[in-house]
């Protein structure tokens, strides 16, 4: 495109430069060869999304070659369309962010998929890695304890007899073990944020309890501290969620168990208040 001088002038005012190529003899351009570009370093090239990323988007707004993506080594389906075994090979298999090179087992969760109480934790310590389930040792025995003070039941199986009213699925926000000594940030919430949102609506309980820092900004989004999200009844998608400790934070601090204890109160009240199922 050429420009005539008012129009230079007239860029020239906004800053802009134009730059005229110098007029050279046609051999002279035919001799000069264009030279090759370098390829882009690695850490420099574009690379697609995580999947579970990926999959907690919208399809429509997901890139085009990855809308239909399965988990890297297998075939799939997207976390939302999957049935709970799918879930369960998937949380196994996944390996969306940095966390999965740390852990000897992926943290799904246990209990009944018929419970109508669902607890979420925060994040797999050294014993529930190596079991693989999200709570061991002395919290799991509290958590037991705590639960059973309500009628709730966190050892119910489905042949136990224990009706679903009173079982209790037990599941974490993080489903790998975080190195020693560090704090997940709000991407690795993010990467395992689809396996928990689907858990809930396979499961469809009638209630959550969010024990930790952890599971309340993954369910509720919330950066508040515990202390001024607890007493109240808050929701997840119409489910009522109930805030308090985690099980692992209460034998650290046992003056806190008295307060806990009022969380499950009010546990046990909103399961009273709630038409049966």
């Amino acid at each position: 495109m050429s420009w005539d001088e008012r129009q230079r002038a007239m860029l020239a005012e906004m800053g802009l430069r134009v730059w005229s190529p110098a007029p050279q003899p046609m051999a002279a351009l035919e001799a000069v060869a264009a030279p090759a570009l370098p390829a882009a370093p690695a850490a420099d090239r574009v690379r697609p999304l995580p999947v579970a990323a990926v999959q907690a988007l919208p399809v429509q707004l997901r890139p085009p070659a990855q809308q239909d993506q399965a988990v890297p080594g297998s075939a799939l389906p997207a976390v939302a369309a999957m049935g709970w075994e799918e879930l369960r090979r998937s949380a196994a298999e996944c390996r969306a962010c940095g966390l999965c090179g740390g852990r000897s087992n992926s943290v799904f969760g246990v209990g009944p998929s018929t419970a109508r109480c669902l607890v979420v934790g925060e994040a797999p310590g050294e014993q529930e890695d190596a079991q693989g389930e999200p709570f061991a040792g002395q919290a799991a025995q509290l958590l037991a304890n705590m639960l059973r003070a309500i009628n709730l039941s966190s050892a119910a199986t489905p042949d136990s007899g224990i009706p679903p009213e009173r079982q209790v699925f037990l599941s974490v926000a993080l489903k790998c073990r975080p190195p020693p000594g560090s704090m997940p940030g709000p991407q690795e919430l993010q990467q395992c944020r689809p396996y928990l949102a689907r858990q809930i609506e396979l499961l469809r309980p009638r209630i959550i309890v969010a024990m930790g820092r952890l599971a309340v900004q993954t369910l509720l989004g919330s950066q508040e501290p515990l202390g001024k999200l607890r007493g109240r009844v808050h929701a997840y998608q119409g489910i009522p969620v109930i805030v308090t400790f985690a099980p692992n934070y209460l034998l650290r601090n046992l003056a806190d168990k008295a307060r806990a204890w009022e969380d499950l109160c009010l546990v046990h009240a909103t399961l009273q208040g709630l038409d049966p199922a």
